[in-house]
């Protein structure tokens, strides 16, 4: 049984810990929405795209110690932060995306997001059933319980939000972790055993359906959680696939109960224009479900991102990279 000792980090803290947003989200001042704006139209007018847009053309001078500390935040600290008047108001929808990549692209370098290779994710209910694996969970307005993604930093701007319902709740991993280890260390070595993950059906020809991925893993000697409890039920369906013990199902209970107590999480109202950015080695998210207005214009509509950050790796490598374009 693991004789670790409990994680002391300022990324391990409960959700009562940050009660006032004004201590912890960046609102934005008229003067660097300007810049942000400015950026954008720029880069439109000469053509460049989410995927052809480049650091050096997308300057931020004005706002070069708030995204130096958002770094350090991300890395060194909460793990998380919120950035509120982000400027959609003031762009185009095609200059909102090239602003928001912008300003992904000081912070890390984004990546594939699914077999197509999208580097930047609509997430929204796209109305199509999910009748299996191969339709993403964020694609529909049913709840996304608590979880990780594929990547350094995972980032949310809110273009609109939902009818009800929609909330966004994160959770540290850190204190998870801890948790378990003080409550029920034999489940950490459990955890850090390998499990069977889905690809969702989006693998390149001559890959296995599923890969295989221990749910906690040292990374610089601090234990990373990287889970999504539904990507390892869903592997149960190919053969293969050893079913999951009674252990395990009991390590992802106690994991997923842990994130889901209003002890742990901190519960986030999104507004249009709030930003989202998450070290997904530290922090767990989860989204309620969510009913969407008639109107297709006013539905729920995050613009997602996915980046290996510049400065720091929490993750391993091939977790960093995002999903492979596949290969056929």
């Amino acid at each position: 049984m693991t004789d670790a000792d409990p994680v002391r980090s300022p990324a391990a803290w409960r959700g009562a810990d940050f009660t006032d947003s004004a201590e912890w989200a960046t609102v934005l001042t008229d003067t660097q929405r300007d810049e942000i704006a400015a950026a954008a139209r720029t880069a439109a007018a000469a053509g460049l795209t989410a995927g052809t847009l480049r650091r050096d053309d997308f300057p931020l001078p004005g706002l070069a110690e708030l995204l130096h500390d958002w770094a350090f935040t991300l890395s060194q600290g909460r793990a998380f932060v919120l950035i509120r008047r982000f400027p959609i108001d003031l762009l185009a929808a095609a200059e909102t995306e090239l602003a928001y990549v912008g300003l992904g692209l000081h912070l890390g370098t984004p990546v594939s997001q699914n077999a197509a290779g999208d580097l930047l994710g609509h997430v929204r209910d796209e109305r199509v059933p999910r009748t299996g694996p191969a339709v993403r969970l964020y694609t529909t307005n049913e709840r996304q319980d608590f979880h990780t993604d594929g990547s350094d930093l995972v980032g949310l701007l809110c273009l609109e939000t939902a009818r009800s319902g929609g909330e966004s709740r994160i959770a540290s991993s850190l204190a998870v972790y801890n948790h378990i280890l003080g409550h029920r260390p034999d489940l950490i070595d459990v955890l850090r055993q390998p499990f069977h993950w889905d690809r969702n059906d989006e693998q390149s020809t001559g890959e296995t359906p599923y890969f295989t991925l221990p749910a906690i893993h040292d990374i610089d000697g601090t234990p990373r959680i990287f889970y999504i409890g539904w990507y390892i039920r869903d592997a149960q369906r190919h053969p293969g696939v050893p079913p999951l013990t009674a252990q395990q199902l009991e390590a992802m209970r106690m994991l997923e109960d842990t994130a889901n107590d209003p002890a742990f999480y901190l519960p986030m109202e999104f507004a249009p224009g709030d930003v989202q950015i998450l070290n997904n080695a530290k922090i767990l998210h989860s989204r309620e479900a969510y009913t969407d207005h008639e109107d297709p214009a006013r539905r729920r509509h995050l613009l997602r991102l996915w980046l290996t950050a510049h400065a720091f790796a929490t993750v391993e490598d091939f977790l960093r990279e995002g999903i492979p374009r596949r290969q056929d």
